[in-house]
């Protein structure tokens, strides 16, 4: 069965460290993607695009400086892509998905945890899933290396990035036989 993503109800958010002391908090407003199931409702594949000049941090200075050519030069490379190769069942409704995540021009393969909920009805009718990842990245992996190192010795912007992931997705009905 497939899935499309809710955009509405879809957040990817992100945290790295400031000067080693505070973490800065922000997240992408647009993505789309699919998740494609087995008839177990078992994830098979994952797809997801995510617009990289929507991302947000609270402060416009700083996001007019991520979506510069110093991080992820947006004008360049306009869309961030993960695709999965590989999902793992481990056990209560939680997987590992591997797969290669694309950020300026760069592909690498990354790791995440997930949970996915049973599908449920909507009021609407429709047949919904939920589900939640997290993961950790380099930023240097991806050619994103601009820095500061402070008189202190720590990095101004730190190079390990944490993320999540948590998504709504509303099933596609199957196409009538003809």
């Amino acid at each position: 069965m497939r899935w499309n993503l809710d955009s509405s109800h879809t957040n990817v958010a992100f945290s790295v460290k400031h000067m080693g002391l505070f973490t800065v908090r922000g997240q992408f407003k647009k993505a789309a993607g699919l998740v494609v199931t087995n008839e177990k409702g078992v994830p098979e594949r994952v797809e997801a695009t995510i617009e990289a000049a929507s991302i947000e941090t609270g402060d416009a200075q700083r996001d007019a400086h991520l979506r510069s050519g110093d991080f992820l030069d947006v004008e360049n490379y306009p869309e961030i892509r993960f695709v999965s190769r590989k999902v793992e069942a481990l056990g209560e409704g939680r997987y590992r998905i591997l797969g290669d995540l694309t950020i300026r021009g760069t592909t690498r393969e990354v790791a995440l945890e997930a949970e996915v909920s049973p599908p449920v009805k909507d009021p609407w009718g429709n047949t919904r899933i939920g589900a939640s990842a997290s993961g950790t990245l380099n930023r240097k992996d991806f050619g994103l290396t601009w820095n500061q190192v402070l008189e202190f010795g720590a990095l101004l912007v730190g190079e390990e990035v944490h993320f999540t992931v948590d998504v709504e997705a509303v099933a596609v009905p199957e196409p009538a036989a003809v």
